[in-house]
Protein backbone atom coordinates (compact mmCIF):
# COMPACT_ATOMS: atom_id res chain seq x y z
CA UNK A 1 0.00 0.00 0.00
CA UNK A 2 1.24 3.18 -1.12
CA UNK A 3 -0.41 6.46 0.13
CA UNK A 4 0.08 9.61 -0.31
CA UNK A 5 1.33 12.39 2.02
CA UNK A 6 -1.21 14.21 2.01
CA UNK A 7 -3.88 11.14 2.77
CA UNK A 8 -1.03 9.77 5.70
CA UNK A 9 -1.11 13.63 7.27
CA UNK A 10 -5.23 13.02 7.01
CA UNK A 11 -4.99 9.26 8.91
CA UNK A 12 -2.71 10.79 11.30
CA UNK A 13 -4.78 13.46 12.34
CA UNK A 14 -7.91 11.24 12.32
CA UNK A 15 -6.19 9.19 14.95
CA UNK A 16 -4.99 12.15 16.69
CA UNK A 17 -8.37 14.09 16.70
CA UNK A 18 -10.77 11.68 16.64
CA UNK A 19 -9.27 8.97 18.56
CA UNK A 20 -8.55 5.29 18.07
CA UNK A 21 -10.70 2.50 15.82
CA UNK A 22 -12.66 5.12 13.12
CA UNK A 23 -12.69 2.81 10.40
CA UNK A 24 -11.96 4.21 6.47
CA UNK A 25 -12.73 1.86 3.72
CA UNK A 26 -10.01 0.37 1.47
CA UNK A 27 -6.74 -0.71 2.17
CA UNK A 28 -5.28 2.19 0.63
CA UNK A 29 -7.89 5.17 1.51
CA UNK A 30 -9.30 7.13 -0.67
CA UNK A 31 -9.45 11.27 0.03
CA UNK A 32 -12.84 12.38 -1.69
CA UNK A 33 -12.89 16.15 -2.25
CA UNK A 34 -15.70 16.55 -4.96
CA UNK A 35 -19.24 14.81 -6.01
CA UNK A 36 -21.19 15.05 -8.72
CA UNK A 37 -24.20 12.57 -10.32
CA UNK A 38 -22.34 9.27 -9.72
CA UNK A 39 -19.03 9.88 -9.66
CA UNK A 40 -16.96 11.33 -7.22
CA UNK A 41 -13.27 13.19 -7.08
CA UNK A 42 -10.25 12.84 -5.37
CA UNK A 43 -7.71 14.86 -3.89
CA UNK A 44 -5.64 14.31 -6.93
CA UNK A 45 -8.34 15.02 -9.41
CA UNK A 46 -9.04 11.34 -10.03
CA UNK A 47 -12.88 10.22 -10.94
CA UNK A 48 -14.66 7.34 -9.87
CA UNK A 49 -17.78 5.27 -10.30
CA UNK A 50 -20.00 5.31 -7.07
CA UNK A 51 -21.30 2.07 -7.34
CA UNK A 52 -21.51 1.82 -3.57
CA UNK A 53 -23.31 5.11 -1.61
CA UNK A 54 -26.89 5.13 -1.11
CA UNK A 55 -26.91 8.43 1.42
CA UNK A 56 -26.31 10.50 -1.93
CA UNK A 57 -29.75 8.60 -3.22
CA UNK A 58 -30.60 11.40 -6.37
CA UNK A 59 -26.98 11.65 -6.92
CA UNK A 60 -23.98 13.47 -5.43
CA UNK A 61 -24.89 17.67 -4.99
CA UNK A 62 -28.44 17.02 -6.84
CA UNK A 63 -29.28 20.38 -7.93
CA UNK A 64 -33.17 20.32 -6.82
CA UNK A 65 -31.36 19.31 -3.21
CA UNK A 66 -29.31 21.87 -3.20
CA UNK A 67 -31.07 24.71 -4.28
CA UNK A 68 -33.76 23.95 -1.84
CA UNK A 69 -31.30 23.93 0.94
CA UNK A 70 -30.37 27.03 0.01
CA UNK A 71 -32.94 28.58 -0.58
CA UNK A 72 -34.67 27.60 2.73
CA UNK A 73 -31.19 28.09 4.91
CA UNK A 74 -31.33 31.73 3.62
CA UNK A 75 -35.21 32.34 5.32
CA UNK A 76 -35.72 30.29 8.37
CA UNK A 77 -34.57 27.55 10.37
CA UNK A 78 -36.11 26.45 13.37
CA UNK A 79 -37.64 23.78 15.51
CA UNK A 80 -41.32 22.58 15.28
CA UNK A 81 -42.47 24.01 18.69
CA UNK A 82 -43.04 26.84 16.55
CA UNK A 83 -45.47 26.37 13.64
CA UNK A 84 -44.05 25.48 9.98
CA UNK A 85 -46.21 24.70 6.78
CA UNK A 86 -43.01 23.17 5.16
CA UNK A 87 -43.18 19.30 7.62
CA UNK A 88 -46.59 19.13 7.27
CA UNK A 89 -46.27 19.11 3.60
CA UNK A 90 -43.58 16.76 3.96
CA UNK A 91 -45.38 14.15 5.96
CA UNK A 92 -48.41 14.29 3.75
CA UNK A 93 -46.75 13.64 0.95
CA UNK A 94 -44.16 11.27 2.30
CA UNK A 95 -47.00 9.04 3.72
CA UNK A 96 -48.91 9.51 0.75
CA UNK A 97 -46.37 7.20 -0.57
CA UNK A 98 -47.41 4.36 1.70
CA UNK A 99 -50.69 2.67 2.86
CA UNK A 100 -53.22 4.34 4.19
CA UNK A 101 -53.06 3.08 7.39
CA UNK A 102 -49.47 4.72 8.01
CA UNK A 103 -50.72 8.14 8.22
CA UNK A 104 -48.45 10.07 10.53
CA UNK A 105 -45.14 10.78 11.08
CA UNK A 106 -42.15 11.88 13.58
CA UNK A 107 -39.04 13.49 11.72
CA UNK A 108 -35.10 12.79 13.73
CA UNK A 109 -31.86 13.23 12.48
CA UNK A 110 -31.04 9.59 11.93
CA UNK A 111 -31.83 6.28 11.04
CA UNK A 112 -30.51 5.07 14.67
CA UNK A 113 -32.89 7.97 16.48
CA UNK A 114 -35.60 6.20 14.64
CA UNK A 115 -35.40 3.16 15.08
CA UNK A 116 -35.23 4.23 19.15
CA UNK A 117 -38.33 5.56 18.65
CA UNK A 118 -39.92 2.48 16.95
CA UNK A 119 -38.77 0.16 20.22
CA UNK A 120 -40.62 2.69 22.29
CA UNK A 121 -43.49 3.08 20.35
CA UNK A 122 -43.63 -1.31 20.66
CA UNK A 123 -43.37 -0.98 24.67
CA UNK A 124 -45.98 1.47 24.59
CA UNK A 125 -48.57 -0.18 22.36
CA UNK A 126 -47.90 -3.48 23.78
CA UNK A 127 -46.71 -2.99 27.43
CA UNK A 128 -43.78 -5.36 26.54
CA UNK A 129 -40.15 -4.87 25.94
CA UNK A 130 -39.17 -8.01 23.95
CA UNK A 131 -37.39 -7.53 20.90
CA UNK A 132 -36.61 -9.97 17.72
CA UNK A 133 -34.05 -9.37 14.82
CA UNK A 134 -32.11 -11.11 12.43
CA UNK A 135 -28.04 -12.41 13.90
CA UNK A 136 -26.54 -10.47 11.22
CA UNK A 137 -27.88 -6.94 10.91
CA UNK A 138 -27.79 -3.86 11.84
CA UNK A 139 -30.38 -0.86 12.78
CA UNK A 140 -28.16 1.83 14.55
CA UNK A 141 -26.06 2.80 17.23
CA UNK A 142 -27.99 4.52 20.28
CA UNK A 143 -27.62 2.19 23.58
CA UNK A 144 -30.87 1.03 22.88
CA UNK A 145 -30.48 -0.02 19.06
CA UNK A 146 -27.11 -1.37 19.30
CA UNK A 147 -28.13 -4.19 21.08
CA UNK A 148 -29.90 -4.98 17.65
CA UNK A 149 -26.78 -5.41 16.00
CA UNK A 150 -24.95 -8.66 16.22
CA UNK A 151 -23.04 -8.13 13.14
CA UNK A 152 -21.33 -5.28 14.84
CA UNK A 153 -22.24 -6.14 18.32
CA UNK A 154 -20.65 -3.51 21.42
CA UNK A 155 -17.79 -5.08 23.68
CA UNK A 156 -19.87 -2.77 26.58
CA UNK A 157 -23.24 -1.89 27.11
CA UNK A 158 -26.23 -1.21 29.84
CA UNK A 159 -27.06 -5.14 30.03
CA UNK A 160 -30.10 -4.80 27.78
CA UNK A 161 -29.17 -8.13 26.38
CA UNK A 162 -32.59 -9.36 28.25
CA UNK A 163 -34.85 -7.77 26.14
CA UNK A 164 -33.45 -8.84 22.78
CA UNK A 165 -33.61 -12.59 20.77
CA UNK A 166 -31.87 -13.16 17.59
CA UNK A 167 -33.48 -15.56 14.55
CA UNK A 168 -30.93 -16.77 12.38
CA UNK A 169 -30.65 -14.68 9.36
CA UNK A 170 -32.29 -15.51 6.14
CA UNK A 171 -29.99 -16.82 3.91
CA UNK A 172 -31.52 -18.19 0.12
CA UNK A 173 -28.18 -19.42 -1.23
CA UNK A 174 -27.30 -21.43 1.81
CA UNK A 175 -30.41 -22.27 3.35
CA UNK A 176 -33.24 -21.51 0.70
CA UNK A 177 -36.24 -20.99 2.41
CA UNK A 178 -38.96 -20.22 -0.47
CA UNK A 179 -42.23 -19.06 1.09
CA UNK A 180 -41.07 -17.45 4.26
CA UNK A 181 -42.63 -20.15 6.69
CA UNK A 182 -39.35 -21.39 8.03
CA UNK A 183 -38.03 -17.85 9.02
CA UNK A 184 -41.74 -17.48 10.82
CA UNK A 185 -41.36 -20.82 12.53
CA UNK A 186 -38.11 -19.55 13.87
CA UNK A 187 -39.32 -16.18 14.90
CA UNK A 188 -42.18 -18.09 16.84
CA UNK A 189 -39.91 -20.00 18.68
CA UNK A 190 -38.50 -16.83 20.06
CA UNK A 191 -41.61 -15.16 20.72
CA UNK A 192 -42.55 -18.09 22.99
CA UNK A 193 -39.32 -17.78 24.45
CA UNK A 194 -39.67 -13.98 25.23
CA UNK A 195 -43.33 -14.65 26.40
CA UNK A 196 -41.86 -17.00 29.31
CA UNK A 197 -39.46 -14.18 30.72
CA UNK A 198 -40.68 -11.16 32.24
CA UNK A 199 -39.98 -8.73 29.05
CA UNK A 200 -42.62 -10.47 26.86
CA UNK A 201 -42.96 -10.09 23.39
CA UNK A 202 -43.37 -6.26 21.57
CA UNK A 203 -41.60 -6.40 17.91
CA UNK A 204 -40.15 -8.15 15.37
CA UNK A 205 -37.61 -5.33 13.90
CA UNK A 206 -36.08 -6.13 10.07
CA UNK A 207 -35.09 -4.64 6.81
CA UNK A 208 -37.63 -5.69 4.54
CA UNK A 209 -35.43 -6.72 2.20
CA UNK A 210 -32.35 -7.67 4.25
CA UNK A 211 -29.42 -5.79 3.06
CA UNK A 212 -26.71 -6.44 5.83
CA UNK A 213 -27.76 -10.16 5.35
CA UNK A 214 -26.93 -10.41 2.25
CA UNK A 215 -30.19 -9.46 0.33
CA UNK A 216 -31.38 -12.93 -0.16
CA UNK A 217 -32.79 -13.83 -3.06
CA UNK A 218 -36.74 -14.03 -1.99
CA UNK A 219 -39.89 -13.94 -4.02
CA UNK A 220 -42.45 -11.28 -3.49
CA UNK A 221 -44.63 -11.46 -0.38
CA UNK A 222 -42.01 -13.47 1.24
CA UNK A 223 -42.63 -11.54 4.78
CA UNK A 224 -46.57 -12.53 4.92
CA UNK A 225 -46.15 -15.63 7.19
CA UNK A 226 -43.61 -13.80 9.67
CA UNK A 227 -46.21 -11.00 9.62
CA UNK A 228 -49.30 -13.14 10.75
CA UNK A 229 -46.91 -14.62 13.44
CA UNK A 230 -46.32 -11.37 15.35
CA UNK A 231 -49.84 -10.06 15.31
CA UNK A 232 -51.22 -13.51 16.44
CA UNK A 233 -48.87 -12.75 19.12
CA UNK A 234 -50.05 -9.42 19.58
CA UNK A 235 -46.88 -7.50 18.45
CA UNK A 236 -45.34 -5.08 15.86
CA UNK A 237 -43.90 -5.59 12.75
CA UNK A 238 -40.96 -2.72 12.38
CA UNK A 239 -39.54 -2.35 8.79
CA UNK A 240 -36.25 -0.53 8.90
CA UNK A 241 -35.87 0.99 5.18
CA UNK A 242 -33.02 2.69 6.01
CA UNK A 243 -31.43 1.24 2.83
CA UNK A 244 -34.45 -0.52 1.30
CA UNK A 245 -36.28 2.02 1.00
CA UNK A 246 -37.45 5.33 -1.76
CA UNK A 247 -37.88 3.28 -5.14
CA UNK A 248 -34.11 1.13 -4.41
CA UNK A 249 -35.60 -1.92 -5.10
CA UNK A 250 -37.05 -0.76 -8.82
CA UNK A 251 -40.09 -2.72 -8.28
CA UNK A 252 -42.00 -0.72 -5.17
CA UNK A 253 -41.89 2.61 -3.57
CA UNK A 254 -40.94 0.54 -0.07
CA UNK A 255 -39.16 -2.58 0.55
CA UNK A 256 -42.30 -3.67 2.28
CA UNK A 257 -44.46 -3.36 -0.11
CA UNK A 258 -42.29 -6.21 -1.85
CA UNK A 259 -42.76 -8.36 0.50
CA UNK A 260 -46.19 -8.05 0.77
CA UNK A 261 -46.93 -6.42 4.57
CA UNK A 262 -48.20 -3.65 6.11
CA UNK A 263 -45.65 -3.06 9.02
CA UNK A 264 -47.09 -1.17 12.08
CA UNK A 265 -43.93 1.06 12.25
CA UNK A 266 -41.77 1.80 9.44
CA UNK A 267 -38.55 3.82 9.92
CA UNK A 268 -36.08 5.37 7.70
CA UNK A 269 -33.00 7.90 7.56
CA UNK A 270 -29.45 8.08 5.05
CA UNK A 271 -31.14 8.52 1.88
CA UNK A 272 -33.92 10.51 3.17
CA UNK A 273 -32.63 13.68 2.34
CA UNK A 274 -29.71 13.37 -0.07
CA UNK A 275 -27.16 13.88 3.08
CA UNK A 276 -28.72 16.34 4.62
CA UNK A 277 -29.19 14.56 8.14
CA UNK A 278 -32.98 13.38 8.54
CA UNK A 279 -34.57 11.02 9.56
CA UNK A 280 -38.01 9.71 10.35
CA UNK A 281 -40.50 7.48 11.60
CA UNK A 282 -44.17 6.60 9.81
CA UNK A 283 -46.91 4.94 11.90
CA UNK A 284 -50.67 4.39 12.41
CA UNK A 285 -52.22 7.05 14.26
CA UNK A 286 -53.09 5.38 17.24
CA UNK A 287 -49.63 4.14 17.37
CA UNK A 288 -47.97 7.67 17.26
CA UNK A 289 -50.49 8.86 20.09
CA UNK A 290 -49.79 6.28 22.30
CA UNK A 291 -45.99 7.07 22.15
CA UNK A 292 -47.01 11.10 22.73
CA UNK A 293 -48.88 10.28 25.82
CA UNK A 294 -46.51 8.07 27.04
CA UNK A 295 -43.24 9.66 25.82
CA UNK A 296 -42.17 13.56 25.79
CA UNK A 297 -40.13 13.19 23.09
CA UNK A 298 -38.93 16.52 21.41
CA UNK A 299 -35.86 16.73 18.60
CA UNK A 300 -34.70 19.79 18.42
CA UNK A 301 -33.11 19.60 15.03
CA UNK A 302 -35.75 17.07 13.81
CA UNK A 303 -37.98 18.14 11.15
CA UNK A 304 -36.82 21.53 10.90
CA UNK A 305 -37.36 23.49 7.79
CA UNK A 306 -34.20 23.14 5.99
CA UNK A 307 -34.77 19.22 6.89
CA UNK A 308 -37.78 19.25 5.28
CA UNK A 309 -37.19 21.19 2.28
CA UNK A 310 -34.09 18.60 1.15
CA UNK A 311 -36.19 15.44 2.04
CA UNK A 312 -39.15 17.44 -0.05
CA UNK A 313 -36.71 17.25 -3.11
CA UNK A 314 -35.73 14.07 -2.66
CA UNK A 315 -38.91 12.95 -2.89
CA UNK A 316 -40.20 15.32 -5.58
CA UNK A 317 -36.89 14.26 -7.67
CA UNK A 318 -37.67 10.49 -7.47
CA UNK A 319 -40.91 11.79 -8.42
CA UNK A 320 -40.37 13.87 -11.58
CA UNK A 321 -37.67 11.54 -12.71
CA UNK A 322 -39.59 8.27 -12.24
CA UNK A 323 -36.77 6.83 -10.36
CA UNK A 324 -37.97 4.02 -9.50
CA UNK A 325 -38.85 2.65 -12.64
CA UNK A 326 -35.28 3.95 -13.65
CA UNK A 327 -33.74 1.55 -11.12
CA UNK A 328 -35.94 -1.31 -12.17
CA UNK A 329 -34.62 -1.07 -15.93
CA UNK A 330 -30.96 -0.43 -14.77
CA UNK A 331 -30.82 -3.10 -12.48
CA UNK A 332 -32.14 -6.07 -14.55
CA UNK A 333 -29.55 -4.97 -17.16
CA UNK A 334 -26.84 -5.19 -14.25
CA UNK A 335 -28.10 -8.36 -12.90
CA UNK A 336 -27.87 -10.30 -16.88
CA UNK A 337 -24.45 -8.58 -17.01
CA UNK A 338 -23.17 -10.29 -13.33
CA UNK A 339 -25.04 -13.50 -14.59
CA UNK A 340 -22.71 -13.49 -17.23
CA UNK A 341 -19.21 -12.96 -15.67
CA UNK A 342 -21.21 -15.63 -12.93
CA UNK A 343 -21.01 -18.44 -16.25
CA UNK A 344 -17.34 -17.06 -16.91
CA UNK A 345 -15.55 -17.48 -12.93
CA UNK A 346 -16.33 -20.16 -11.06
CA UNK A 347 -15.70 -18.03 -7.23
CA UNK A 348 -19.12 -16.27 -8.39
CA UNK A 349 -21.63 -18.51 -6.24
CA UNK A 350 -24.88 -16.37 -6.72
CA UNK A 351 -26.17 -13.53 -8.57
CA UNK A 352 -28.96 -11.41 -6.55
CA UNK A 353 -30.80 -8.20 -6.10
CA UNK A 354 -33.39 -6.00 -7.16
CA UNK A 355 -33.92 -2.54 -9.16
CA UNK A 356 -30.17 -0.76 -7.73
CA UNK A 357 -29.45 -3.26 -5.33
CA UNK A 358 -27.40 -6.14 -6.66
CA UNK A 359 -24.43 -8.40 -5.79
CA UNK A 360 -22.63 -11.48 -6.11
CA UNK A 361 -21.64 -14.45 -3.49
CA UNK A 362 -18.22 -14.95 -3.90
CA UNK A 363 -17.11 -18.99 -3.03
CA UNK A 364 -14.10 -21.07 -3.14
CA UNK A 365 -16.04 -24.19 -4.03
CA UNK A 366 -19.56 -24.78 -5.85
CA UNK A 367 -20.36 -27.00 -4.06
CA UNK A 368 -19.62 -27.01 -0.57
CA UNK A 369 -20.49 -23.17 -0.80
CA UNK A 370 -17.09 -22.33 1.03
CA UNK A 371 -16.94 -18.24 1.63
CA UNK A 372 -14.30 -16.56 -0.35
CA UNK A 373 -14.32 -13.71 1.78
CA UNK A 374 -10.48 -12.73 1.74
CA UNK A 375 -11.04 -13.15 -2.30
CA UNK A 376 -13.91 -11.07 -2.17
CA UNK A 377 -11.55 -8.22 -0.07
CA UNK A 378 -9.04 -8.57 -3.15
CA UNK A 379 -11.88 -7.75 -5.49
CA UNK A 380 -13.40 -4.44 -3.51
CA UNK A 381 -9.74 -3.19 -3.26
CA UNK A 382 -8.53 -4.15 -6.78
CA UNK A 383 -11.42 -2.57 -7.99
CA UNK A 384 -11.19 1.23 -6.13
CA UNK A 385 -7.48 0.70 -7.65
CA UNK A 386 -9.05 0.72 -10.61
CA UNK A 387 -11.57 3.60 -10.31
CA UNK A 388 -14.70 1.82 -9.14
CA UNK A 389 -16.20 2.07 -5.47
CA UNK A 390 -17.93 -0.62 -4.21
CA UNK A 391 -17.74 -2.71 -0.39
CA UNK A 392 -18.95 -6.47 0.28
CA UNK A 393 -21.45 -7.23 3.03
CA UNK A 394 -23.26 -10.74 4.44
CA UNK A 395 -22.54 -12.94 7.51
CA UNK A 396 -19.10 -13.99 5.98
CA UNK A 397 -18.30 -10.80 4.27
CA UNK A 398 -17.80 -12.41 1.01
CA UNK A 399 -20.83 -10.64 -1.09
CA UNK A 400 -20.21 -7.94 -3.21
CA UNK A 401 -22.55 -4.92 -2.21
CA UNK A 402 -23.39 -2.38 -4.80
CA UNK A 403 -26.22 0.13 -3.66
CA UNK A 404 -25.10 3.11 -6.70
CA UNK A 405 -26.89 6.61 -6.21
CA UNK A 406 -30.31 6.15 -7.95
CA UNK A 407 -29.33 8.00 -11.20
CA UNK A 408 -26.88 5.33 -12.42
CA UNK A 409 -27.16 4.90 -16.02
CA UNK A 410 -26.91 1.39 -18.12
CA UNK A 411 -23.36 3.27 -19.36
CA UNK A 412 -22.30 3.32 -16.00
CA UNK A 413 -23.20 -0.69 -15.03
CA UNK A 414 -21.73 -1.77 -18.58
CA UNK A 415 -18.22 0.35 -17.04
CA UNK A 416 -18.68 -1.45 -13.76
CA UNK A 417 -19.03 -4.52 -15.18
CA UNK A 418 -16.18 -4.49 -17.89
CA UNK A 419 -14.19 -3.21 -15.12
CA UNK A 420 -15.30 -6.14 -12.89
CA UNK A 421 -14.56 -8.57 -15.72
CA UNK A 422 -10.72 -7.58 -15.87
CA UNK A 423 -10.10 -7.45 -12.23
CA UNK A 424 -11.59 -11.14 -12.13
CA UNK A 425 -9.24 -12.04 -14.84
CA UNK A 426 -6.30 -10.98 -12.51
CA UNK A 427 -7.80 -12.21 -9.74
CA UNK A 428 -6.21 -16.03 -8.40
CA UNK A 429 -8.88 -18.52 -6.55
CA UNK A 430 -6.07 -19.32 -4.08
CA UNK A 431 -6.57 -15.31 -2.75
Amino acid sequence: MTLSAKSVELLERRARLLGPNVSTFYDEPVHFVKGEGVWLWDADGRKYLDCYNNVPHVGHCNPRVVEAICRQASTLNTHTRYLHDGILDYAEKLTGTMEASLDTAILTCTGSEANDIALRMAEGMTGKRGIIATNATYHGNTSLVSQLGKSNEPAVGFGLDQYFRFVDAPDSYRSPDPDGRGFADAVAEQIAEHEKSAAGFAALVVCPYFLNEGFPDHPNDWLKPVAETVRKAGGLLICDEVQSGFGRTGTHMWAHQKMGVVPDVVTMGKPMANGHPVGGVVTRSEILSTFRKGYRYFNTFGGNPVSCAAAMAVLQEIEDRDLVTHANNVGGHARSRLNLLKQKYDFIGDVRGSGLIFGAEMVLDHETKEPASALTDHVVNAMRQRGIILSKLGRHKNTLKIRPPMPFSIENADLLFDTLDDVLADTPLTQ
